[in-house]
């Protein structure tokens, strides 16, 4: 998530070069497994491991690399005892960030990540500094091609959309968390696939980045990403369009 851009992140989603869908898949197949090793491997009792599975389908996730997550979570394999963790920081320039995170070894995980904010102009916040820079929303993304904006609009409301946001390339559906589900099946019932769909922290307001600062808050996110144990990470840098 290298931004607020949400067309930018579909699209480096979508896009990943092999070595970065590698890294991509293995953190996904750990999720899946947490997901569940928790609440079984029924995704429609299973509302983490519904949410895991959008992401996979997002990220062209072959359905063998899915299947045998499934497994290992629920008894074919390891998987350990995890807890997930929220770092609020606070980057370059004045950047926030909100990182999600699952791990074995909580001391391990804040070494690491620590030194990674230190080596990167990054601080952790104080509680509540950096998420209240943040809102949990459920976001559904669709590619305009093929759609027609009036029955995706209406479906969408009807089932409780809270906002409807039609853009050059493409339409964007905010909901509140609780009714996310329900306006995801709506949309897909009407045969319109998502890009994406997921429930997320979308910033309220964003911190301007120009080129000669991007290097340096692109760093620090590009390498908290790379973090094994990162799950999400949600910024409110706002790139401009040479950054």
């Amino acid at each position: 998530m290298a931004g607020h851009s949400k067309w930018a992140k579909v699209k480096t989603f979508k896009g990943a070069i092999d070595a970065k869908r590698g890294k991509i898949f293995a953190k996904l197949a750990k999720e899946i497994a947490i997901a569940a090793k928790l609440g079984g491997a029924d995704p429609d009792m299973n509302p983490r491991l519904r949410m895991c599975l959008f992401k996979c389908r997002g990220a062209n996730m072959p359905n063998e690399n899915i299947e045998r997550a499934i497994k290992k979570g629920t008894g074919g394999g390891e998987t350990g005892s995890f807890e997930d963790l929220t770092y609020e920081v606070y980057g370059p320039h004045g950047v926030a960030l909100l990182v999600e995170l699952s791990t074995d070894n909580r001391n391990r995980t804040a070494a690491e990540i620590r030194s990674i904010m230190t080596k990167n102009g990054g601080s952790i916040a104080t509680a509540g500094a950096v998420a209240r820079l943040f809102e949990r929303k459920g976001q559904m993304i669709i590619a305009r091609e093929g759609v027609n904006e009036d029955q995706v609009m209406e479906a969408a409301l009807e089932a409780g959309a809270e906002d409807f946001k039609a853009e050059p390339e493409g339409f964007e559906i905010l909901t509140d968390p609780g009714h996310f589900e329900a306006v995801h099946k709506q949309i897909e019932a009407k045969g319109v696939k998502c890009a994406s769909a997921e429930i997320t922290y979308l910033p309220t307001l964003l911190v301007p980045v120009d080129a000669a600062a991007a290097p340096a808050v692109h760093r620090l996110i590009e390498q908290l990403e790379d973090h094994d144990d990162v799950k999400e990470l949600y910024s409110n840098a706002d790139f401009t369009p040479a950054a």
